[in-house]
């Protein structure tokens, strides 16, 4: 059992957000339910796998529970709110369906050092509905794809003129500038 366990169920507002600079941005989760903003610092590669792993959860469900698959698209804004307070870092994540409230329940829990017992970690539920994690999953993405461009040799992060930070081994010591023939 975890040591603290935060519910917030249902959000009333949940979104992902990077702060700072292509190659220097810090990722959050942030969810409000009521006057409770709940904020929670995360890896860019957390939001990717996160985002992508909704889309398809949501396919799955529209297929297995159809009832509540014909939703409106929310466009509201997905702004981080302020303060940006985190109370903790996300170690890992889950995905789960309360089916009575047709709710799609976000599970994060506490990324804790390795000597520390894993039961300590704080644990926190985000009750979302179907149209809250579509916005969520197509804003996390949008954010994820704002970052530094990606080598297409080798998959690495480029600077901005175009150089792969560190050794593209596919240029094996080459031009510097990536040209398609």
């Amino acid at each position: 059992m975890p040591n603290r366990a935060i519910d917030l169920n249902p959000v009333s507002r949940v979104t992902v957000g990077a702060i700072g600079e292509p190659g220097r941005r810090t990722f959050y989760i942030q969810a409000r339910k009521g006057s409770e903003l709940v904020t929670l610092i995360c890896e860019k590669e957390q939001v990717s796998a996160l985002c992508l792993a909704l889309q398809q959860w949501l396919d799955e469900l529209r297929v297995k529970y159809p009832k509540g698959a014909n939703y409106a698209r929310l466009n509201t804004d997905m702004e981080l709110e302020q303060p940006f307070t985190p109370i903790f870092r996300v170690g890992q994540m889950g995905l789960g369906y309360d089916e009575k409230n047709d709710l799609i329940v976000l599970v994060l829990t506490e990324l804790l050092p390795e000597d520390v017992d894993q039961e300590e970690a704080t644990m926190i539920r985000l009750f979302c509905s179907r149209a809250q994690i579509d916005a969520l999953s197509r804003h996390g993405l949008e954010v994820v794809a704002k970052g530094r461009p990606i080598c297409p040799l080798c998959g690495k992060p480029m600077d901005p003129e175009g150089n792969v930070q560190g050794f593209c081994p596919r240029r094996n010591g080459h031009a510097d500038e990536i040209v398609f023939a």
